[in-house]
């Protein structure tokens, strides 16, 4: 599951009220949201109703009221509506700064449940209570995020992080997304046969992340594989204390970005840290072919020992890439594609971009337009080493993208085009150039020869 459920010296528990219910039903969810759209809308009819009696609004206000109200109905709802919320919290071009603010909390904490809610998950899973199944369990919640919660145990000399999913959380999200469906089309005009793969493609990863079999099984392999890369760290299984809505591994020790770099890790430290993200990310895309598909700063623990390790959690959200996708991918990153019109082109309508049927003028306003995106993102790509601690690479990607959804004439294109495929493998390159980006690290993109 990929949510911010951490094993390592994290935040403490949130100061927010545990939950002692969730809203499961269709009908309790729907009612749930409905609520926050009425308050949302008090809130806009509030705020024009002082600018028209000429009391001085900002509009940040607004979105900080708004972004608000919407962050504590989804915290309190959990599941797949979190889940949006906190990839949307990763797209910092598309919200506006208080919305990402906001949301970005779902990468961390959210209000966890109550006791009586997560001893009676045990009860279902194995007829006992933690308190039974271990030597010692802590009844309040480590971490609380859009999925589950982890709990730390202890069993004779292990150490133990143990992830409870949220009851309803797997049958809701076809809910859910039937909730947000209509009002996303209706906002961004388009048809919902249009969009099919790719909602069919989002609402598979969800319930992907909501089988603790599936995760515990690809946390394993995964692991398996890339044990000899250097500098990682992966927490072992135990299928015994494990169940559909449980899952126990080993609670690793280290701190999240935000306050690992608070320690002021040297240079050297960072780059070896950055470096092993990397060739991560590079052996998986490359060898296993499929990734980790969520590398937000809540699915890392990062420690200084041996010059830099990292540790890597949470293998709900794997992304497995079909080898024509991974064909066609590798090569719009490749630096020949770039200097050859003609294969760009070949590359753009294999990849669902570019039809035969269209225009002559459509074909070159994709064309330009997937060209200079590639020039950009693409750099890592292109160079044996790259400077990830220049934010400068960072913030012109994200004005690249505030610049083409500006673009009348791109704007006018509302029709999705491209593969499904790219919605999770876009969204995992995004994530890990910002982890480092934000690590400040220098890195070897390309393997030496």
């Amino acid at each position: 599951m990929s949510t911010s459920l951490n094993n390592g010296a994290a935040p403490g528990p949130s100061n927010a009220q545990p939950l002692v219910s969730l809203p499961t039903t269709k009908v309790a969810r729907a009612a749930r949201f409905a609520k926050t759209g009425l308050k949302v809308g008090a809130n806009y009819v509030k705020h024009y109703a002082k600018r028209a009696a000429g009391a001085e609004v900002s509009q940040d206000d607004l979105h900080a009221a708004n972004a608000a109200e919407l962050y504590g109905a989804l915290s309190q709802m959990k599941g797949s509506v979190l889940k949006v919320a906190q990839m949307l919290a990763m797209e910092k071009n598309i919200l506006p700064t208080a919305y990402a603010e906001q949301f970005a909390q779902a990468q961390y904490q959210t209000p966890p449940l109550s006791g009586p809610l997560v001893t009676k998950a045990f009860r279902d899973a194995f007829g006992k209570s933690p308190y039974e199944l271990f030597d010692a369990f802590e009844p309040t919640a480590r971490q609380a995020a859009s999925i589950g919660q982890v709990h730390f145990a202890r069993l004779g000399d292990k150490e133990l992080a143990v992830k409870v999913q949220y009851p309803g959380v797997a049958a809701s999200i076809k809910s859910d997304l039937g909730l947000v469906k209509p009002v996303a089309l209706r906002i961004l005009g388009l048809d919902e046969a249009q969009v099919r793969p790719y909602l069919e493609e989002v609402e598979t990863r969800l319930l992907e992340e909501t089988d603790y079999a599936l995760e515990l099984r690809r946390g394993q392999a995964i692991a398996e594989r890339c044990a000899h890369l250097p500098h990682l760290e992966f927490p072992r299984y135990y299928p015994e204390l494990s169940a559909a809505r449980i899952l126990t591994m080993d609670w690793l020790p280290g701190q999240h970005l935000r306050e690992f770099l608070a320690t002021q890790p040297s240079q050297a430290v960072r780059n070896q840290l950055g470096q092993a993200l990397w060739d991560f990310y590079m052996f998986q895309l490359n060898e296993l072919r499929q990734v980790h598909a969520d590398p937000h700063p809540g699915n890392f623990l990062l420690r200084p020992d041996e010059g830099g390790t990292v540790g890597v959690l949470d293998f709900g959200c794997v992304k497995e890439i079909p080898a024509e996708v991974h064909a066609i991918f590798t090569a719009l990153l490749a630096p020949e594609t770039l200097a050859d019109e003609a294969r760009l082109l070949g590359l753009l309508e294999d990849a669902g971009v570019l039809r035969p049927s269209d225009p002559a003028a459509r074909r070159e306003l994709y064309l330009r337009t997937l060209h200079d995106s590639l020039a950009l993102v693409g750099q890592p790509f292109r160079q044996p080493t790259f400077d990830f601690g220049n934010p400068a690479f960072l913030e012109s990607l994200y004005a690249l993208g505030d610049e083409l959804l500006q673009k009348p004439e791109l704007r006018q294109e509302r029709e999705p085009r491209g593969s499904e495929h790219f919605i999770y493998l876009n969204r995992t390159y995004v994530g890990l150039y910002a982890l480092l980006t934000e690590l400040g690290a220098f890195v070897r993109t390309v393997p030496a020869a």
